[in-house]
């Protein structure tokens, strides 16, 4: 049974917290489902969580023109992949998906153009804009994400 979880974000510091957060909690072989209408937030999301996992000062480009950027952190590597573009699921196979699941960890923007590829084991993280500059996170785990994510102290 998924397990969900609301958080409000002020202000950009507290995603920054909550992608500081999750980072920590990563391990080879998750999925990120990252979700949100244009401009709640997900390539800040996403830039925030990859510098906390790495090199604070990386450049971290949205991967919306290459469909995908690749990160060597610390302990594995991770992928950010941006499906906005994709017409069929079938196309992130060309992009080293089958690559990823061996290993790696995929932070995915745009996840429903993965279809049926959507891996059942992942967490979803939705953004919404609920102010100027305050967005919603809920975070919901699947499969093995469940247990994970009931676990997890977001207030430290």
């Amino acid at each position: 049974m998924p397990h969900a979880l609301t958080l409000d974000l002020a202000d950009e510091a507290a995603t920054a917290r909550l992608a500081a957060q999750l980072g920590r909690h990563l391990a080879p072989g998750d999925v990120v489902a990252l979700s949100g209408d244009l401009g709640a937030g997900k390539s800040a999301f996403a830039r925030h969580l990859i510098r906390s996992m790495g090199d604070a000062e990386e450049e971290v480009p949205s991967p919306t023109f290459t469909l995908v950027q690749t990160y060597d952190l610390p302990g594995f590597p991770l992928w950010h992949f941006d499906l906005y573009r994709l017409t069929e699921p079938d196309e992130v196979l060309e992009l080293g998906w089958e690559e990823v699941r061996d290993g790696g960890v995929a932070l995915v923007e745009w996840p429903a153009r993965l279809g049926p590829l959507l891996p059942a084991d992942r967490l979803d993280l939705n953004l919404a804009i609920i102010g100027p500059d305050s967005r919603r996170a809920t975070l919901t785990g699947f499969g093995a994400w469940g247990p994970r994510l009931a676990t997890i102290d977001w207030a430290s």
